[in-house]
């Protein structure tokens, strides 16, 4: 199960990055983006506002800062708690993930949107969405760890719920503040979420190999 998501995941990546590279997304990312702005200002996000400064708030949630932190907080708990193997997974798969993005977008170097100004600062370039991509390796990372702690279904379900849904606000705020285009996001997500499906079999198996300990 876990083989086929992974790979079904990276035949998307590949897929959109082929049509992004042959100019074939630009009507899909233009009319998603147009949706989003006020009709006749598309200077002016849709909505009151205030919902403009909300989509910053949450797309702060998938910063460098903000997931450095957390998975910096998160190491430091497990290796306080002696799970050494634990937190090494944890450091090591977060990081190459967030190299392995900007890698990703120095290679395909796609320009940001130009449709209308931006509403948060960037400075890198727009395929694939970091942010989209690094939430959603680091938040689904943690969910995997949190929920292999319960025998609970229900808990379970509720933290891979709860880091789908913050991976997926966060990715829909990129979108929204004109700073990525869709396909960013979308190309974002399912790298990131390949990436969190690698280590995490890998992590199980070395856990098997050792006996369970982690």
């Amino acid at each position: 199960m876990v083989a086929a998501l992974a790979a079904f995941g990276l035949w998307f990546f590949i897929a959109m990055a082929d049509e992004v590279l042959e100019g074939e997304t630009g009507d899909f990312d233009h009319a998603v983006m147009l949706a989003l702005r006020m009709p006749g200002d598309p200077s002016r996000p849709l909505g009151p506002a205030w919902l403009e400064e909300v989509a910053r708030n949450i797309t702060a949630l998938g910063s460098i800062p903000v997931l450095s932190l957390l998975v910096i907080v998160t190491v430091l708990f497990l290796v306080l708690a002696r799970r050494r193997w634990t937190a090494l997974f944890i450091l090591l798969s977060t990081s190459a993930g967030m190299a392995t993005t900007f890698l990703l977008k120095y290679a395909f170097g796609r320009p940001r949107p130009d449709l209308f100004p931006h509403g948060d600062m960037v400075s890198t370039a727009s395929f694939p969405s970091g942010h989209a991509m690094i939430s959603a390796l680091v938040y689904l990372t943690l969910a995997a760890l949190v929920a292999g702690l319960t025998s609970s279904r229900t808990l379970k379900v509720y933290v891979m719920g709860v880091a789908l849904i913050l991976t997926v606000i966060i990715g829909i705020s990129r979108v929204y503040l004109g700073v990525h285009w869709p396909t960013d996001v979308l190309a974002g997500w399912a790298a990131g979420a390949v990436w969190a499906l690698i280590w995490w079999a890998l992590a199980e198996l070395v856990k098997f190999r050792r006996g369970g300990r982690a």
